[in-house]
């Protein structure tokens, strides 16, 4: 789980706490086990390029606000996937009120709003809150696209 904050996270393998940067090339491993780390990230309009449209996995991104009841449902089921997919993915997180342009450049119409992006691209976006079952399914079913390099446990 990411403590709020600060760019740490703690190994669900060996228990340890690393530094995680909002944005790095590769993919976080812990620096004892040496197992992925989920990576878990805000971003807004000024840093969204850098910390997800030039991450070297697929980025899901979470377009939520912070008066949205379903948004704040829906939190902890992608910061689940996202540490069920350490290693495969980068979860990046966008206040939408606090990043207008991306809204706008989105169209987001409805909060949350869900998108995978790949290589910058987006390759697959889900309106609404969802329970975390449905939620892997669609993820799943859009990282299946991805080319396997992308997916695989290599850096």
């Amino acid at each position: 789980m990411v403590e709020t904050g600060t760019p740490t996270v703690r190994c669900e393998n060996c228990g340890r706490v690393n530094r995680v940067p909002a944005a790095a090339r590769g993919k976080p491993r812990c620096g004892n086990c040496q197992a992925f780390l989920p990576w878990i990230v805000d971003a807004g309009d000024e840093d969204f390029a850098e910390i997800a449209e030039q991450a070297t996995v697929p980025v899901l991104v979470d377009l939520w606000a912070a008066w949205c009841e379903p948004c704040r449902m829906v939190s902890p089921a992608l910061e689940q996937l996202a540490t069920e997919k350490a290693g495969l993915l980068k979860l990046v997180k966008v206040d939408v009120d606090r990043a207008p342009k991306l809204a706008q450049r989105f169209s987001v119409q409805a909060v949350p709003t869900l998108m995978v992006l790949y290589q910058g691209e987006v390759i697959a976006r889900q309106p609404g809150a969802a329970p975390v079952d449905a939620l892997r399914r669609w993820l799943d079913g859009t990282l299946a696209n991805v080319p396997a390099d992308s997916r695989s446990g290599g850096n």
